[in-house]
C-alpha cells in the first residue's frame, strides 16, 4: 500500500468509527471532542496526521493502535 492510499485508509477508518460512534456529522464531533473542524475534515479525507493527534483521536473511540491498523485491510 502507498503511503497515499494508506492515508486515504486511515481516514476512511476514521470516519467509518466516528459513525460506528453515532456522529453522523463531522463538525459535531470535532466540536464535542474540541478538534479543528477542518483537520479533522481533512484526516478523513486523506490528509496526513501527526501520530499524536492520530493517539488523540483513538483515545476519544477508546482503541488501541493494534485495535484500529487490524481494521485497516
Amino acid at each position: 500500500m502507498q503511503n497515499e492510499e494508506f492515508l486515504i485508509a486511515i481516514g476512511q477508518m476514521l470516519k467509518h468509527i466516528r459513525i460506528e460512534a453515532g456522529y453522523t456529522s463531522y463538525e459535531k464531533f470535532a466540536i464535542e471532542h474540541d478538534i479543528d473542524r477542518k483537520y479533522y475534515w481533512s484526516i478523513e479525507k486523506g490528509r496526513n496526521i501527526s501520530v499524536s493527534y492520530l493517539k488523540r483521536l483513538l483515545d476519544i473511540h477508546k482503541l488501541s493502535f493494534s485495535d484500529f491498523f487490524n481494521r485497516i485491510d
